[in-house]
């Protein structure tokens, strides 16, 4: 990462030009290719780059998202927007929007990606610092800087999902030419601007697939998720524990026996059922897991005030009390439709052994469990939650970078390090802790008693 080869960037404005004009021949072609594929399109697709969430019409932004991974809440469209008029998401905090989109001839929304200018590289679980400093130490004398850069995202959320977000009226060719269109005008928007790099932090395999072949680097990482077993789901959580190795299962339960033993009781709310009370209560506990870390709050109580207010639906709060008083909370972020749960913020105003683990993990999977949801995403990293159920599942992004000699040394790294991903993927396996499945005669997995 330390050498960057500098004499290509002697001539930056042409370099620009030369990047810019082949990102609008590709976007050119994408869009022939989006009408011979039969989309309702009156001439060519246009690319649109907009100031604000606003700009959009909510009904046209959240058309894009049935059926999508990872849509709720974070992806709907009061969500986005609440992020920035909240001051959580905005040019005060180094999140410009700049946000994306494509329409037809018609001006129908057929595509958006949720996507901002970036002053720095806080806020992304991807962690790019490196390939920051390396861009700078050499190309800075000449007036090139790694931020601002292009980011299409998720803010503050290791949420995996579609960035790429196409109408889904769309047959397949069309739904890969808008995607196309989308790809090519990050790139232009880079060399018009004379940004240093586009990145698509935690797309889906397919849209990740898409970048690759355009010449985009792709970057693993590894998060854990709990999968209810198939074909049947899990009874309860003690069928859950059941298929667990028994030293596993052990400790789970002396982990539990401690947090009752301590008089912890848990409340659930979900939805409406959720107060003002009872969202000033996760704020403080939310806030105080960053102050203890010395930093402030990503978000805002303006956020989570609007957000209660958008998308009720879609939270549920364990709360836990210890006697009469409320202690600590954990919220999940619930996607229904997709069947999918995701813990994503906690925090406590006491001490207690092992409640980290019981407000994030155990009574969220007892919930999901009882909710027959198929999935729940315990967050970036902690292989400590191997243990407990939630099996290392590889993530990707993808990272489009300006200038040639960073882009070799960055794709050197990236070979290095998706060596050790799938080193650490494979030792991960290694120590599962389920018992031994068996296959039978119809191909389906089953537990052993």
């Amino acid at each position: 990462m330390d050498r960057i080869q500098a004499e290509d960037a002697r001539k930056p404005g042409a370099q620009d030009d030369m990047v810019a004009g082949q990102a609008a021949k590709c976007a050119d072609g994408c869009a022939n290719a989006g009408t011979e594929a039969g989309m309702d399109t009156a001439g060519t697709l246009h690319a649109t780059w907009l100031p604000d969430f606003a700009s959009v019409p909510a009904q046209d932004w959240d058309a894009l998202l049935p059926g999508v991974e990872g849509a709720r809440p974070f992806l709907r469209h009061g969500v986005l927007q609440a992020m920035v008029a909240s001051g959580s998401a905005c040019a005060d905090t180094g999140w410009q929007p700049h946000v994306l989109t494509v329409r037809d001839g018609e001006g129908r929304l057929l595509g958006a990606c949720p996507s901002f200018a970036k002053s720095h590289s806080y806020g992304e679980y991807v962690f790019d610092w490196a390939w920051a400093d390396a861009h700078d130490r050499a190309l800075a004398a000449q007036g090139q800087r790694y931020h601002p850069k292009l980011l299409g995202a998720v803010p503050f959320s290791p949420i995996p999902g579609q960035r790429l977000l196409v109408h889904p009226g769309l047959p397949h060719e069309a739904q890969t030419a808008v995607r196309q269109t989308l790809l090519a005008a990050l790139e232009a928007e880079c060399a018009r601007q004379g940004w240093s790099s586009a990145h698509l932090l935690f797309l889906s395999e397919a849209e990740a697939a898409l970048a690759g072949a355009r010449g985009w680097l792709l970057r693993h990482g590894v998060q854990f998720h709990w999968r209810n077993r198939e074909p049947q789901p899990f009874a309860d959580f003690d069928d859950f524990l059941a298929s667990l190795q028994r030293d596993k299962r052990k400790k789970i339960q002396q982990e539990r026996r401690k947090v009752r033993d301590a008089g912890i009781h848990f409340e659930v709310r979900e939805g409406a059922e959720i107060t003002e009370s009872d969202w000033a209560f996760f704020y403080r506990c939310y806030a105080q897991t960053y102050q203890e870390r010395g930093q402030q709050p990503y978000l805002t109580p303006a956020f989570w005030q609007a957000a209660a207010q958008v998308c009720p639906q879609d939270w549920v709060l364990f709360i836990a009390h210890h006697g009469e008083q409320a202690i600590a909370c954990a919220l999940l972020a619930v996607d229904r439709e997709q069947g999918v749960a995701h813990g994503r913020y906690w925090g406590a105003l006491a001490s207690v052994s092992c409640l980290h683990f019981e407000a994030c993990y155990y009574q969220p999977l007892q919930w999901c469990i009882a909710q027959g949801l198929r999935r729940f995403e315990g967050g970036a990293q902690g292989e400590h939650k191997l243990a407990r159920g939630l099996l290392p599942v590889k993530t990707q992004s993808a990272h489009w970078l300006r200038h040639p000699g960073l882009r070799q040394a960055v794709a050197d790294f990236l070979r290095r390090e998706d060596r050790g991903v799938d080193a650490y993927v494979d030792e991960l396996d290694e120590r599962q802790p389920f018992k031994p499945c068996s296959i039978d005669l119809t191909g389906t997995a089953t537990m052993p008693p």
